[in-house]
């Protein structure tokens, strides 16, 4: 699975993703700064399956039943990595049976 990690996600997140994803953040892919719906679009575009995110804008500013591409909320107690490590084994599990198109949230 091609997955887009979000700006607000500590770039030490991405190993412990891998191998079994192909992770990018979204400073590799140069789109830092751009809004979540025109996010979405470019992931979508560029064959992005998934944006792994903890900003909970996407369940209240997009359309859930028309997203380009799928959308894995994390909840943690905040992006530092401590609080995320706690989730991955969540979180792998949820992209693994990861509904095209879908918001699922994590935590």
């Amino acid at each position: 699975m091609k997955i887009l990690m979000d700006e607000n996600l500590p770039h030490e997140l991405r190993p412990l993703l891998m191998p079994m994803h192909d992770v990018f953040t979204v400073a590799f892919m140069g789109w830092a700064g751009i809004a979540n719906g025109e996010l979405l679009r470019r992931a979508a575009s560029q064959g992005f399956d998934a944006i792994l995110t903890i900003d909970r804008g996407y369940e209240h500013q997009q359309n859930v039943s028309n997203l380009p591409c799928s959308v894995v909320l994390l909840r943690a107690r905040s992006n530092r990595i401590d609080d995320l490590r706690t989730l991955i084994a969540d979180t792998l599990t949820a992209l693994n049976s990861l509904p095209p198109q879908s918001l699922i949230t994590v935590g």
